[in-house]
């Protein structure tokens, strides 16, 4: 970032990698696999759903935007299957096509985590809100253009490539007002804890303060019981 008389920028540039960094986070974790995005950014002049599967959600607050998810079947189809096994499900109950509406409703899903997770950096990194909808998904056969210039004064849009472990391809487009927060004081970012984790340590430690006493102990018992005591 870069460093003005006034303090840090953090710019559009910033927005867009914590974006992408939400993404490769939350589907590293869903599927239990790598996924990477591509060093290199386009700035592009428009913005849309493109085939086999495109999804968006519009985001607004601080400040606004629309970010774009579009997936070719063979891509969409592997995230699926990655995320349905790693839950468990056996391969042979998985759908077998992309325009299965349970794909969809998977790739929707992993979508609205993603953007979750973003707006949970926003409000703890730049100490400021922004509120998502639910994310729309769409089997798609042609290129579907979508207009953002209502709802943004100033838009910039970027398209960023990501890689798949199996190597296939899908891309995020962003549409977002120009904006710049510039850091006047320093200030705690603090981590939101995971409810999942602390259930898990909850669960943990129950199961500790209720397990059968140590050998040691049992040991020491038999010994008292031979004694007479």
């Amino acid at each position: 970032m870069a460093t003005e008389e006034n303090g840090v920028v953090y710019g559009t540039e910033d927005l867009l990698t914590s974006l992408c960094n939400s993404v490769i986070r939350v589907l590293n974790v869903a599927t239990n696999s790598k996924v990477h995005y591509s060093a290199m950014v386009q700035r592009i002049t428009k913005i849309g759903l493109k085939p086999d599967i495109g999804c968006f959600v519009l985001f607004d607050g601080g400040f606004s935007g629309l970010v774009v998810l579009n997936f070719d079947g063979d891509t969409a189809l592997e995230i699926y299957e990655k995320y349905m096994l790693n839950m468990g499900m056996p391969k042979s109950e998985l759908a077998s096509s992309f325009t299965s509406d349970e794909v969809a409703n998977i790739l929707g899903e992993l979508m609205n985590q993603i953007v979750g997770d973003f707006t949970g950096k926003v409000r703890r990194e730049l100490q400021t809100n922004i509120t998502q909808n639910q994310p729309k998904m769409l089997v798609l056969t042609k290129q579907v253009m979508l207009s953002v210039d209502t709802p943004l004064d100033r838009p910039e849009l970027r398209r960023v490539s990501f890689f798949t472990e199996k190597n296939n391809i899908f891309y995020l487009e962003l549409a977002i007002d120009r904006t710049e927060f510039i850091k006047l004081h320093d200030f705690d970012t603090h981590e939101v804890a995971d409810p999942d984790a602390l259930l898990d340590f909850e669960q943990a430690s129950e199961q500790k303060s209720s397990s059968p006493a140590a050998p040691d102990d049992d040991e020491n018992s038999e010994l008292l019981k031979s004694l007479g005591m």
